[in-house]
């Protein structure tokens, strides 16, 4: 599977229709809350990556496999932990800007990294490990401003973001664990299957939860369908992507590629608040594209 390269566009295309979503989300936030924002990537998400499935079915020609027991274990384990991620995700860009909290979350390359080694036994050489030290350097970097640190909004967002890298870690590792586990079929209906089975799982779950403990937010989720529909869909698109990329090589490099959807928020925060970009920024891009390279090179 590593020796494809197909993982490279794939996992760009993920990056750019998260960034969207999470954009999205950010603003539905204010006037959902973080929960009713968080079941909203999902719902919304999930009739699209059923159509997903069924076009992918046709294209090919393949039945969706069907699940077994390890298969239904990775996959719960990363629909529970992707809730948890996003809404302290969502929780930590209410305290602080999109882009620095991104940077928080980003941290996640280095814990799938070893998340991958030791649950799924995925390979880290030390070309891998250097690109990703580097990139996430780069990410920390871009996070500094003049005159502020990393804590100058307190910990809270903080803890936040980093726990919030770990959870997405983890759900990586998950979906990537259950991609594996199926028997049968190409890496792309595979990738789409556990997709379905995921979104499926997480809708369920937060549906019950809202409607036992946030009736208030699982009914202004409904009645705010015209932006939700539109995270929705981002949602499904960048997962579809993403569920792809770990079908065909490890989580680590998904997730390290994946670094660029930093710059890619430095983007949305600039263009959305007219602000320059300053050298420390700069600086810090051209790491993350370092790092990235060496990834890259990596793979030779």
């Amino acid at each position: 599977m590593t020796t494809s390269l197909l993982w490279i566009p794939v996992t760009l295309a993920a990056a750019a229709a998260q960034t969207g979503r999470n954009a999205t989300q950010r603003r539905l936030t204010e006037t959902i809350g973080t929960v009713g924002a968080t079941q909203v990537r999902f719902l919304y998400g999930f009739p699209f990556a059923l159509l997903a499935l069924a076009g992918m079915s046709l294209a090919t020609g393949e039945t969706p496999p069907a699940p077994n027991a390890a298969f239904l274990a990775y996959a719960l384990t990363g629909a529970l932990t992707q809730i948890l991620a996003t809404a302290l995700m969502l929780s930590a860009m209410r305290e602080r800007a999109f882009s620095v909290v991104t940077a928080y979350t980003k941290t996640e390359s280095v814990q799938v990294a070893l998340f991958g080694l030791v649950l799924l036994g995925d390979p880290l050489t030390p070309a891998m490990a250097l690109a990703i030290v580097v990139a996430t350097g780069g990410v920390l970097l871009m996070s500094v401003k003049p005159g502020t640190s990393l804590t100058s909004s307190g910990l809270r967002p903080v803890l936040f973001g980093i726990a919030s890298g770990a959870f997405f870690a983890l759900a990586a590792i998950g979906f990537r664990g259950a991609i594996l586990s199926l028997d049968g079929g190409s890496p792309l209906i595979r990738a789409s299957t556990t997709l379905v089975w995921g979104l499926g799982l997480q809708t369920a779950v937060l549906l019950v939860w809202l409607g036992l403990f946030d009736r208030k937010a699982l009914a202004a989720s409904f009645a705010a369908w015209r932006p939700s529909l539109g995270a929705g869909f981002l949602g499904a698109l960048a997962s579809q992507f993403w569920f792809i990329g770990f079908a065909l090589t490890t989580a680590a490099n998904v997730r390290t590629l994946a670094l660029v959807e930093v710059l890619m928020a430095q983007a949305v925060s600039h263009h959305f608040l007219a602000q320059a970009t300053t050298r420390r920024e700069l600086f810090g891009m051209l790491l993350i594209l370092g790092g990235v390279a060496l990834l890259l090179m990596s793979q030779r």
